[in-house]
């Protein structure tokens, strides 16, 4: 399955392909603030479908998630691995077109203090 998101204007798009079996929500400093349910996805199955600089990039701590928000809205739709073995998007899974977040489990990642 194809699933197509998107940041609440527009300007960063993206799809990516396979099925979404579960998704976590995180307790660090800055999900906590804006709340996103993610779930993870190979880099190889992400595909933007606008240019990249209309996300900005902010990273913080260790600095082990490029988290992208949009330029214009500021909706995060998505964040990077910045671990060059680990080739992960997390897809924020509110920002999913057409997509039930209740039919997927939901768990809790302690990620204040990872």
């Amino acid at each position: 399955m194809i699933h197509k998101g998107s940041c609440h204007c527009g300007a960063v798009a993206f799809e990516f392909e396979g099925d979404i079996d579960a998704a976590i929500t995180c307790n660090c400093s800055i999900c906590s603030r804006k709340a996103p349910v993610l779930t993870a996805i190979t880099r190889d199955r992400f595909r933007l479908l606008t240019a990249e600089d209309a996300a900005a990039t902010y990273t913080f701590n260790k600095h082990a998630i490029r988290h992208r928000f949009c330029r214009t809205c500021g909706i995060h739709p998505y964040g990077e691995s910045g671990d060059a073995d680990d080739a992960s998007i997390y897809v924020n899974l509110r920002c999913l077109q057409d997509f039930d977040l209740a039919s997927v489990p939901i768990h809790a990642f302690d990620g204040r203090s990872a």
